[in-house]
């Protein structure tokens, strides 16, 4: 059995401002977050890891390399670009009160409707690409560590995407399921690499604070 531990990235200026970030827009982690960092490596100190893979985005990358400082075995650490956050065009660094107002159908869509979120009037990636890629790579993995432990640092909204394209479920069931906090925990486990069942979902425990619409996504 492979088992995929997903933390997302600390939280970040934008993330506190309410600002869209996406694959390309990138703003400072928060003092607070390193601790955070901290809080969870902690918790998943003892877990032997066979690799971790982070997104190269430099948010991602910090946090993997933070929490990859309190593990008690000390995995080799990759960046892949399949673990990127989604391509957002225009909506980068804006604010999502703006986004909602001047892309109204669009962000119907991303809170509503994600059968309809492709991207294509705001110049961003859309789901089916973001949710592929990620999907391949975790398929992939899982194939290339068949009895191991597997530490992913990526992000709000491509773990989404990702994590219910392994789950095989309906678009819609993200809504349903519950957001994702910046460093919380979500395990998924499969024994064939194709079949995904959840472990733990968005585990904040650790973090001891109180959670909001800047740090869920």
């Amino acid at each position: 059995m492979t088992k995929f531990y997903f933390v997302r990235h600390g939280q970040t200026e934008w993330n506190l401002e309410r600002r869209f970030q996406g694959g390309h827009g990138d703003s400072e982690l928060l003092p607070s977050s390193y601790n955070d960092m901290k809080k969870v490596g902690k918790f998943l100190s003892e877990i032997k890891f066979d690799h971790i893979y982070a997104s190269p985005i430099r948010r991602a990358r910090i946090t993997a390399i933070n929490i990859a400082k309190q593990l008690k075995y000390k995995p080799a650490l990759s960046l892949r670009s399949n673990l990127a956050e989604v391509g957002l065009g225009a909506w980068e660094g804006e604010l999502v009160a703006n986004v909602k107002e001047q892309y109204a159908s669009s962000y119907d869509n991303y809170r509503n409707d994600l059968d309809k979120f492709e991207g294509k009037e705001f110049g961003g990636e859309g789901y089916t690409k973001a949710e592929a890629r990620f999907v391949r790579f975790i398929k992939a993995t899982a194939n290339n560590f068949p009895e191991s432990n597997i530490l992913i640092v990526s992000h709000g909204m491509e773990l989404s995407f990702g994590l219910n394209g392994l789950l095989k479920q309906p678009r819609m069931s993200i809504r349903e399921r519950g957001g994702l906090t910046n460093t919380s925990t979500t395990i998924l486990s499969t024994t064939d690499g194709e079949n995904f069942v959840i472990e733990d979902w968005n585990n904040t425990s650790y973090l001891n604070k109180k959670q909001d619409d800047s740090t869920t996504i």
